[in-house]
């Protein structure tokens, strides 16, 4: 985010200076996006409160556990090397669930010692085994089913139904993570074979530290709805986890992947058949299920919300600076008229394929910066409405992938690895195909 932060501020001023634009135009344009940074900041407070107080009654729900179980078996088949490791096999269970539910901060931790039992595992010295790059591939597809962001987004700035995006995501999301599985099943097959004997790593490989950010490139701050209660969960390698993890291999766990797939699937099937209809209660109707099964767990469902939304009100301060940050610069680059310039260009290329060139800049940013694609799309949500054709196009895009450089620096630099093999490969293949089933989905979905 260092780079594109520079570029835009920097394109901006020569933008600027070759147009003979104003340069006290460009200055106000800085402070009035700054503005608008801190009212979008604002107006999120409360959305942001709200979701992840419902996350936090998920989790203690078990809603965590429940997904890992359901993960475990799928998981065995993908990571063959380590499926006898309970502990490596533990982490990347309980770090994929988190982050499906939209739990980050507790999925970081869980990745971070996936990571460290991965590296000891490793046959590869410095460079990434086979599953550290699916492992990381995956991630940074960004699967998941409740993109609080996003949600909290969209209503903030004023969206008839902030939940409409949901089976455009999915499906943009889904597309992305199974792009990521088949990119690394065909690169692993093309890049250096592995040696036949694993050699555990030595005892002095860099120890992981522990971002406190959203996701898995924690290297940003958190951004709306990537925060978790956090309640201390037994690390993955623990009899702890252990024994929250031992059904999955009995009868009790194997039908709960498919029974979720199939769920998915017919949501967003009734989502292109009814529509809004449909549409319109699936987030009442996630609420609702999220407090049922809370009481059924016998949960303290208040409780748990005003803990959740406490850590709320955290990750406001969180996102402040780098929305500031980002908005100050878009203005800046609208003054300039660098972003009307690139939309006659290449507005007359993408259109005739249903892309709204407008959104591009976020498909560029998101495997670059979570915020700076967060920051982009609001600033199109507020100039041109979350219920227009650009407004659910930059949603959609923002929530089809994940931050792949960011998660491959922090993972990567947390164990000491130097060549990272075809990991990045794979997840700009994943960014590209959610990019595009983003754009499909919307037209399917939205538009």
């Amino acid at each position: 985010m260092n780079i594109a932060f520079a570029l835009l501020i920097l394109g901006a001023v020569m933008t600027a200076a070759l147009s003979g634009v104003d340069g006290a135009a460009i200055g106000r344009a800085a402070l009035d996006g700054a503005r608008k940074a801190a009212e979008v900041a604002i107006g999120l407070c409360g959305a942001i409160v709200f979701f992840t107080g419902m996350l936090a009654i998920v989790e203690r729900a078990g809603g965590l556990r429940w997904l890992a179980q359901a993960l475990r078996p799928v998981l065995r088949r993908l990571f063959p090397e380590v499926a006898g490791d309970d502990a490596a096999l533990g982490a990347i269970v309980l770090n994929f669930s988190a982050n499906f539910l939209g739990l980050g901060n507790a999925a970081t931790p869980f990745g971070l010692q996936a990571m460290q039992r991965l590296r000891q595992l490793s046959p590869h010295g410095d460079a990434a085994s086979d599953a550290m790059c699916l492992f990381l591939a995956i991630n940074t597809s960004g699967l998941a089913v409740l993109p609080t962001d996003l949600l909290a987004l969209r209503a903030t700035h004023g969206a008839r139904d902030p939940a409409a995006i949901l089976p455009a995501i999915w499906l943009a999301t889904g597309t992305s993570t199974a792009v990521a599985v088949a990119a690394s099943w065909f690169l692993r097959r093309r890049w250096s074979p592995a040696p036949l004997a694993p050699e555990p790593a030595s005892s002095d490989a860099a120890p992981a530290p522990t971002p406190d950010a959203h996701l898995p490139g924690a290297a940003e701050p958190a951004l709306v709805g990537r925060t978790s209660t956090a309640i201390d969960p037994a690390p993955p390698g623990s009899a702890g986890a252990a024994d929250a993890l031992a059904d999955a291999e009995g009868n009790v766990g194997r039908w709960r992947a498919p029974a979720l797939l199939a769920a998915l699937a017919a949501m967003m099937v009734a989502a292109l058949v009814v529509g809004d209809g449909f549409t319109g209660w699936l987030l009442p109707g996630l609420i609702a299920a999220i407090v049922a099964a809370g009481l059924w767990r016998k949960v303290p469902v208040y409780e748990a919300f005003l803990a959740g939304g406490r850590q709320g009100l955290q990750a406001v301060l969180g996102i402040l600076a780098p929305l500031v940050g980002v908005l100050a610069a878009v203005a800046m680059l609208r003054a300039s008229g660098a972003v009307e310039g690139l939309v006659s260009v290449v507005g007359p290329l993408v259109r005739p394929l249903g892309v709204e060139p407008e959104v591009l800049p976020v498909a560029l940013l998101r495997p670059l910066s979570g915020s700076g694609a967060f920051g982009f799309c609001s600033e199109l949500l507020a100039r041109h409405g979350p219920d227009s054709a650009i407004g659910l196009q930059a949603v959609t895009l923002a929530g089809s992938s994940d931050t792949t450089f960011y998660i491959l620096a922090v993972y990567f630099g947390a164990v000491g690895v130097r060549r990272g093999r075809w990991a990045l490969a794979a997840g700009l293949c994943a960014d590209a195909s959610g990019a595009i089933a983003a754009i499909v989905a919307s037209h399917l979905f939205l538009l």
